[in-house]
């Protein structure tokens, strides 16, 4: 367990430092995980800016407990997609502007529909630009537990989706690699403010 978490640390602290540099993150805001097992998972703990994260702000838990103290409200939402999906192995939640933008601007349509773009083929086992892919919109809610259950029961319907977006709040994302939620995190922020973008010029 100690070897897993010291590599999951080691992948957490990277991505924070990518993401940040981004500014996909500022201030304290989102929150980051990685599975060691079948059982148990890292996370990041709560109020710390991710570009400068140590090993020693990554906490370990058990997915079928509580989240430990010191970690973020949000960690249930983690926790969901590692209990009901055994492939994911990484989380990322960003709070770039245009997340929370977008999310807010188009919540009550209560997704997000995405054609067309040559940048889709970043996403999951996808493969072409001649499709359309949805991210659900679920509103903000400051019952975390709540909103992680209903959460989870929309992605239950859901089984190939890797996002959702919070409204006014941001993106989740998720992974069968570290590498591969970061693609996903950095190919849905471009996704997204290309959609902004063509909302400006429609208007």
């Amino acid at each position: 367990m100690a070897t897993a978490l010291a590599e999951a640390a080691r992948e957490i602290v990277q991505v924070g430092q990518f993401l940040s540099l981004r500014n996909f993150v500022p201030a304290t805001s989102g929150n980051f995980s990685r599975r060691l097992d079948a059982r148990h998972a890292a996370v990041t703990r709560s109020g710390v800016d991710k570009g400068e994260l140590t090993e020693a702000d990554i906490l370990a838990l058990d997915i079928l407990a509580p989240p430990p103290p010191g970690s973020s409200a949000e960690t249930h939402l983690h926790l969901h997609l590692y209990r009901d999906r055994p492939h994911v192995q990484a989380v990322l939640h960003t709070h770039s502007m245009v997340s929370a933008l977008l999310s807010q601007l188009r919540q009550a349509e209560r997704e997000l529909r995405l054609t067309g773009y040559e940048l889709l083929k970043a996403l999951g086992d996808n493969r072409t630009h001649e499709t359309t892919i949805s991210i659900p919109i679920f509103p903000n809610d400051q019952d975390i537990p709540r909103l992680a259950a209903r959460v989870s029961e929309d992605l239950a319907k859901r089984p190939d989706t890797v996002a959702y977006l919070i409204a006014g709040h941001g993106l989740y994302t998720w992974g069968r690699s570290m590498a591969e939620a970061r693609r996903h995190t950095v190919a849905l922020e471009h996704l997204l403010t290309y959609e902004l973008e063509t909302m400006k010029v429609r208007r």
